[in-house]
């Protein structure tokens, strides 16, 4: 009779971004490794931290199963404390269980764990499916990058040993969609692996360290996956590639592939500016689909320090391209670079911002452990967390205050630009203020503070109304107000389109002016319309057909 293997972990949250995708991963590789398909059984075995959960109950049902050999957690910065001690409940209800760690956080520092059995450091198909082998079987372990934890020895007793495991090769493995390991439906998407390894040296990440050569899965894997996808209805794909564009062909191959099987499922997309071209661009444009770019700063010079290269006129150019066809697209910016400022981060969301992007999200940067960065990080004047999540909390060149201030900035741009789908109108708008974006959002966020406004709200239809307001406000104080009517019609009329776009709900809105004119080429430009527009009172219909969003006036 085969013995049990619980894969297990703690999820962020419960959906596609979230997906245990490395601990189901590790759960078919044992089911389908020679060395392991006879010995055991594995099961996936999750359960959210967004959720009410108890841990004492969730180590009671692991335990109930009569056959457990193993329990293998997948470790990372968001749940490694939790799974710590799930841990120890479960060896103090059944002391004979081996437990084992592995994931981004073991890979980073074996040594700064003290409770799991065994730890494993890199990629865990192979090494997991080896080290429990071994253990069944009773030989001696040793296995590149395992480790057995012998407590404040653990250091001394692998001293000058590679701290990785030997990478995988991706030809050999199994697919946790194809054979029923994962169920998409649980998660309402799929996190989808087509690649392993990354060619960048971006010191903050993980893969600073990781392995440099790219490994594609095989395109009869790709194929058979989008299948799946299409059979199961899948409505988002997450994309984990964060080089997706690196190779050309292979991308618009992957893109085509795309088009013709799965043309009514969203994809994200993580991409390299530089390697878009017109091509790309309208390949991108075709299918649905966003596409997510690693500004983190428009400084050059501070992007050197983090070893990162910046062509701040290519990467304009590119994203021109985006815009040209279409194609939806955002960024992500940190705050607290090492060289960076205050007012170095402030450059950057202006210059951010300039490009029209769908979001922008902004992150503190984390000092995570076994990067390149948590090497340098002292030298290069950098105070951070030294526990998860390992947040930058002062520098030599962004003091605390600066962080805070940042992260206080970061929230309002998040809740005004992203929760309020800001994009077809906020640089229209801004342009008769003769404001930079950084110093809107900065009397944005005084304003929160008088008014008492929780940023962190998801009412979308709440936030247009504070939109509205603020930007009436904005342009009162500036001497503008002939041109209020025409900004909050603006605002109105493309939010109203969002909702019914993004939420499927119809709306009717109040207007000054007739929505066929506010909706063309026209309206682009505040200051003409407002100088030319007919003014034409009226409630108008937003609602979805056939064809996408629609509108209609309504009879006085």
């Amino acid at each position: 009779m085969k013995k049990s293997v619980l894969c297990v972990t703690a999820l962020v949250e419960t959906s596609p971004q979230a997906l245990p995708l490395g601990a189901a991963c590790i759960c078919s590789s044992i089911n389908h490794s020679k060395e392991t398909k006879d010995l055991f059984s594995a099961r996936l075995f999750d359960f959210s931290l967004e959720e009410e959960y108890d841990l004492d109950s969730i180590a009671e049902k692991i335990c109930s199963d009569g056959s457990l050999f193993s329990v293998c957690f997948s470790v990372y910065v968001w749940n490694r404390k939790v799974l710590e001690q799930l841990n120890v409940l479960i060896k103090a209800k059944n002391p004979n269980v081996i437990t084992m760690a592995g994931g981004p956080e073991v890979t980073a520092n074996p040594f700064s764990f003290k409770s799991f059995d065994w730890l494993t450091a890199g990629e865990g198909e192979s090494s997991v499916v080896n080290l429990l082998s071994c253990l069944a079987q009773g030989g001696e372990v040793d296995i590149q990058g395992v480790y057995k934890n012998e407590g404040e020895n653990l250091i001394e007793s692998y001293a000058g040993k590679a701290l990785r495991s030997l990478p995988c090769p991706v030809e050999n493995l199994s697919s946790p969609y194809l054979d029923g390991t994962l169920d998409v439906k649980k998660y309402g998407g799929a996190l989808w692996e087509l690649a392993r390894g990354c060619p960048f040296k971006c010191s903050y990440c993980y893969e600073s360290k990781g392995e440099k050569k790219i490994k594609y899965f095989p395109m009869e894997r790709i194929e058979k996956e989008l299948d799946y996808f299409q059979r199961n209805k899948v409505p988002q794909v997450f994309v984990l590639d964060p080089t997706y564009n690196a190779s050309k062909q292979r991308a618009l191959e992957m893109l085509r592939l795309i088009k013709k099987k799965t043309p009514d499922t969203f994809y994200y997309f993580e991409a390299r500016a530089e390697f878009i071209d017109r091509q790309l661009a309208k390949a991108f444009a075709e299918i649905p689909c966003s596409l997510q770019f690693g500004l983190q700063s428009a400084d050059e010079e501070v992007l050197k320090k983090v070893n990162r290269t910046f062509n701040k006129k290519t990467f304009q150019k590119n994203i021109g391209f985006l815009n040209e066809t279409g194609a939806i697209f955002g960024f992500d910016l940190i705050y607290g670079l090492p060289g960076d400022t205050f007012k170095g981060f402030k450059s950057s969301i202006d210059f951010a911002l300039g490009l029209y992007p769908n979001n922008l999200e902004l992150f503190c940067l984390a000092v995570l452990p076994g990067t390149d960065l948590a090497d340098q990080a002292k030298e290069l004047g950098l105070t951070w967390q030294s526990e998860v999540p390992y947040l930058v909390t002062d520098s030599t060149s962004f003091h605390s205050e600066g962080i805070e201030r940042a992260r206080s900035l970061s929230e309002c741009i998040n809740f005004f630009y992203n929760a309020g789908r800001a994009v077809p109108w906020f640089m229209n708008l801004l342009r008769p203020l003769r404001l930079k974006p950084s110093e809107f959002f900065t009397d944005f966020e005084k304003y929160c503070w008088q008014n008492d406004i929780d940023c962190n709200s998801k009412d979308f239809e709440k936030i247009t109304g504070i939109q509205m307001e603020f930007v009436s406000k904005v342009y009162k104080d500036r001497h503008q107000e002939k041109m209020i009517p025409a900004a909050k019609d603006l605002i109105s009329m493309n939010n109203a389109l969002s909702l019914v776009t993004a939420e499927g709900k119809e709306s009717v809105v109040e207007l000054s002016y007739h929505p066929d004119d506010l909706m063309s080429e026209y309206g682009t430009d505040i200051v003409f319309f407002s100088q030319n527009a007919g003014r034409y009172r009226n409630r108008t219909r937003v609602f979805a057909n056939k064809n996408g969003p629609d509108w209609q006036v309504l009879k006085k």
